[in-house]
């Protein structure tokens, strides 16, 4: 079903945006002032979302970690509003069930690199810096080709810089935020 819009004129604000209501088919997402529109991920991404968005929620809980794993939600940025695929919140943040995060809240977001250049490029090279302004210590890019691989970054002096790379039939420890052992080839893998 389609909902009919107000033609809208000028910038975008976080307000506006958020007026739009959920739409499950796509996400909207604030640059600055420019509206983005994705479409709803395709299965592989959703299948390597889920599985890691398990790992992480059972990595905190050993570590008793004071987070909350969460998918697709609302992070607001100083220059804008992503949609990360997963992001891990402050518990305290969380727990009064919030329609937006603060980026102060936000420990960790990942990013599933979407299959068409546009969303790579997105992915890839806008979004980091717009995260990095926003203090976000953790940002993780999970490449789904053409092999699974997982690029682990750190905010170091207002920049990520690459830890790690996790690569598809190989198990990983990842230290931190929190201890949690992955291979990226088994998150996109089909059937269990």
């Amino acid at each position: 079903m389609s909902v009919a819009h107000d033609p809208h004129y000028g910038p975008w604000t976080i307000e506006e945006v958020l007026a739009l209501g959920e739409d499950r088919g796509q996400r909207r997402e604030l640059m600055g002032e420019a509206l983005l529109m994705s479409p709803a991920p395709g299965t592989k991404h959703q299948r390597a979302s889920s599985r890691l968005w398990h790992l992480l929620d059972a990595a905190v809980e050993e570590a008793e970690a004071p987070v909350e794993v969460l998918e697709a939600v609302n992070v607001v940025l100083p220059d804008g509003l992503f949609i990360p695929d997963i992001a891990v919140v402050d518990a305290a943040a969380a727990a009064d069930d919030p329609v937006t995060y603060d980026a102060e809240a936000v420990l960790l977001v990942v990013e599933i690199v979407s299959p068409s250049s546009s969303g790579r490029r997105t992915d890839r090279l806008l979004k980091p810096p717009y995260y990095a302004e926003g203090g976000i210590e953790h940002l993780w890019r999970l490449e789904l080709e053409p092999m699974p691989a997982l690029i682990i970054s750190e905010l170091r002096n207002g920049r990520y810089a690459e830890r790690a790379v996790a690569e598809a039939g190989r198990t990983t420890l990842v230290e931190k935020p929190f201890p949690v052992k992955i291979d990226p080839g088994v998150l996109v893998r089909q059937g269990r």
